[in-house]
This record gives structure tokens, sequence and C-alpha cells, in this order.
């Protein structure tokens, strides 16, 4: 795997989660015990917590890492309720994208590269379920991920709620779409939702969305790589801001 920041050892990931550093997620090894106080603080802290056997562990580090290690996230999280008032607070009207399930580190670098080009405001990603942001991550998005804000949720559910009270259209783009992309509005305040290549957008979050848009295709192929097909919806919403 590419060099990570890593905390490893019981008292130095204790120590990790009580100082200011941003915990990205913390692995514990399997069947491991004496980790009862550290899981407490990752869940007060609401960090992930990934159990994972023996040589999972052996594969983050070599070194005594008494069944725990933890990841120091290389950016700084944002909350999603800050960024979207300071956009309107701008003037401006707020793009937010939105990441369910979108678990490949290089789709994930590619995709926080086109949404920093498209001007999106916020990538907002799931607490669990989602790539780590990584040195991989971070050289995909040529640097992208450490200029735009992301947001990491406990629950997408309640943070599309939110956004819709903020008065953000919310289009998840998934193939159970009825509406062509390029006959969806998306000029306004937007949230726009792109799911993971083999499950999609979740149900939970297709029930939830104003719309739902597809993108057309002719060719046999059934689907696009997602941080294609992301680009393919940021740059139609940036075209439709445009006319305005």
């Amino acid at each position: 795997m590419s060099q990570q920041q890593l905390i490893y050892g019981i008292h130095p990931v204790q120590e990790a989660l009580t100082s200011d550093a941003v915990i990205d997620r913390v692995f514990v090894e399997k069947g491991k015990t004496g980790l009862d106080e550290i899981r407490k603080q990752c869940q007060e802290q609401e960090i992930p917590v990934l159990v994972v056997p023996s040589f999972k562990m052996d594969r983050l580090t070599r070194k005594n890492h008494q069944g725990v290690v933890a990841i120091v996230s290389p950016v700084e999280f944002a909350l999603l309720d800050e960024v979207v008032t300071r956009v309107f607070e701008k003037g401006e009207v707020p793009l937010v994208l939105v990441l369910d399930g979108v678990t490949d580190v290089r789709n994930f670098g590619a995709i926080a590269r086109t949404a920093e080009c498209a001007g999106v405001h916020a990538l907002v990603i799931p607490q669990r379920n989602a790539a780590s942001i990584n040195e991989d991550a971070i050289k995909t998005s040529s640097g992208a991920l450490m200029r735009i804000p992301v947001c990491r949720e406990k629950s997408l559910r309640r943070s599309m709620e939110d956004l819709q009270n903020f008065g953000l259209k919310i289009v998840a783009v998934t193939e159970k779409g009825t509406d062509s992309l390029f006959d969806t509005e998306m000029d306004g305040p937007l949230a726009l939702i792109m799911g993971a290549e083999d499950t999609g957008v979740s149900n939970e979050l297709i029930r939830m969305s104003d719309s739902l848009a597809k993108i057309p295709m002719d060719g046999v192929t059934s689907s696009l790589n997602v941080s294609v097909a992301c680009g393919v919806a940021l740059f139609e919403s940036v075209r439709q801001r445009s006319l305005k």
C-alpha cells in the first residue's frame, strides 16, 4: 500500500485520539482484547473502526502494533452546514457532490480533481464504505483534495435532509432514472449524488432525491466508470449555470 502516516500501539493511538490529530480511520485486529477504550473513543468522535484479521494488520505495519493502527488523515474534514452557509453568504449558488459508496481510491482522487475544476463547493463522503484519503488519492487528484472541502458524514440521509432544508435540489445520477441528465434542471442550488460502480446510488438516497437522471448512452457497455460519469454530470451543471 502507499505510504501513509500511521500511529500504532495502544497508548500512542489513545494519545492521538485525545490530540488535535485528524484520524481518518482505526484498524483493530480481530479477536484482540484490551481495546475497549479505543473503540469507545472512536465511537464518541465518530471515527470509523475496521476490524480486520492479523495478516491485514501486518500489511499496515510490521512493527509492534498491539492490535491497533490509526490512519492520520492528510486533510481536515469540514462541516457541511458551515460550508453551505458560507457559500450562500458569499452570494454564490451551492454545488455539492455526494459520493455514495465510492471506495476505489483512484476513482475518488479523479473525481475530486474533476469536482475542484468544476467549482464544487463541498465533497461529501460517508464515514463508512468510502475510499481512504491517502497518498494515492491525493496524487490522483493532482492535489485537489487539499483544496476542496471534504465533509465526512455519519448519515448521508440526514445530510441530504439538511441540504434540502438549505434549499438545494437533490439529483441522483442513476441508470434507474427516467429523465435524461441533459433534460434535468441543474442550474440552481444543487447536490449531485453519484453511487458506487457495482451497486449505484442506494435506494434510501434514491427515495430522497428530487430527480433521478440518467446519462444517455448508445453503446453496448452498460455503464460508465464512476469518475467519467461524474465529470459528465458535473459539467452539464456547469454548462447550465453558464447560461443563466
